[in-house]
């Protein structure tokens, strides 16, 4: 495949990524505009995806410009690239975890891995969490994406849906 078809290839899944932050922000806001009061923390798990869908995909049109500005053989290029697969690594991550953490019987959780840490942050719907199902959590972590054990916090918040 050529470099341009790539490029036009990844500038239009980039843009259908950043699109869909948009959209998502814009549900958001119309259904806080209507006056629903159950809105606070029960779009928390929302806010916070659209959020970190939305720096993601900026993240990523900044590699794909750099990307189209480098040859392949340069230093740069080969930055560029490699933060890239990292990125799109870590997002499949979070999100592969995200839905075993819900499979567990948590109706939402959110997963943030650390960029530059090997931090892994899980927020789950709950009011409380037990000893057995934070280790149960704590262990698919460290099974799953080999995270360290001082590594991981796992937090609460409590939203009712």
């Amino acid at each position: 495949m050529s470099k341009k078809k790539k490029i036009i290839i990844m500038s239009s899944l980039v843009f259908l990524l950043a699109l869909t932050a948009v959209l998502n922000v814009l549900l958001a806001t119309n259904v806080i505009a209507s006056g629903d009061s159950a809105v606070t923390t029960s779009n928390y798990f929302t806010t916070f995806r659209t959020e970190r869908t939305t720096s993601r995909s900026e993240e990523l049109l900044q590699l794909d410009s750099v990307i189209a500005l480098y040859e392949e053989d340069s230093e740069k290029y080969k930055e560029a690239v490699d933060l890239k697969l990292k990125i799109v690594n870590m997002m499949e991550n979070e999100l592969m975890l995200e839905t075993l953490i819900k499979s567990r019987g948590f109706s939402d959780a959110v997963v943030s891995i650390g960029m530059n840490s090997d931090n892994v942050n899980v927020f789950v719907n709950s009011n409380e969490l037990n000893y057995n199902t934070a280790m149960a959590i704590y262990t698919m972590l460290k099974d799953e994406v080999g995270v360290a054990p001082g590594s991981i916090i796992i937090l609460p918040v409590y939203s009712q849906v």
